[in-house]
């Protein structure tokens, strides 16, 4: 039988490219500026703020839902958005591990590895 790819990293890592995945878009990191400057959950107003048509920035609300980066609850007509902050908090701390372990030690540039391995 056939291990799918994906099987062979662990949970987190699949959930921080995830999130990575989910912040690669400016819309998106908007939005996620709006609702925390605005501090509180926002219903139809995220639209006034962006360049986009409703139905894109429907489409990024979703995807940053998804991934669990904000919370949403159906008022009437409209969907109210707020920030997941535990959530958010969990992901801050995974990425500032992530690149602190990146970060341990000191890196040669590539021109003086590539040259001590001749």
């Amino acid at each position: 039988m056939t291990r799918s790819k994906r099987e062979e990293f662990t949970p987190e890592e699949m959930r921080l490219a995830d999130v990575a995945k989910a912040l690669s878009h400016p819309a998106r990191i908007r939005i996620l500026k709006i609702l925390a400057d605005k501090n509180v959950c926002i219903c139809g107003e995220l639209v006034d703020g962006l360049p986009l048509a409703q139905a894109t920035v429907s489409q990024h609300l979703k995807e940053l839902k998804r991934v669990g980066l904000i919370q949403g609850e159906i008022e009437g007509p409209k969907t109210c958005y707020c920030l997941s902050r535990d959530f958010i908090t969990r992901a801050h701390e995974s990425l500032i591990n992530l690149f602190n372990n990146i970060n341990q030690g000191e890196c040669l540039p590539c021109k003086t590895k590539m040259n001590s391995n001749r």
